[in-house]
């Protein structure tokens, strides 16, 4: 399990829950369960590394909660 925070929400537009990583640009999954976009969005936060790695971006570390001011 990857150590980014996570913000889960529902969707009435997609009729689904929505999960976004705030700290990988536009990383985000989705699923008929929060559940289901939870495991989801594990897959997709390993194929953004794995992408991030091939074209040599940058691939932050993990800092948990975001704090906005």
């Amino acid at each position: 399990m990857h150590k980014y925070e996570r913000i889960i929400y529902w969707s009435e537009r997609d009729q689904k829950f929505i999960v976004e990583v705030p700290e990988l640009a536009g990383c985000m999954a989705d699923g008929k369960t929060a559940v289901e976009a939870l495991e989801n969005v594990e897959i997709i936060i390993s194929e953004w590394i794995e992408t991030a790695k091939e074209i040599g971006r940058e691939i932050p570390v993990p800092k948990g909660k975001l704090a906005y001011a």
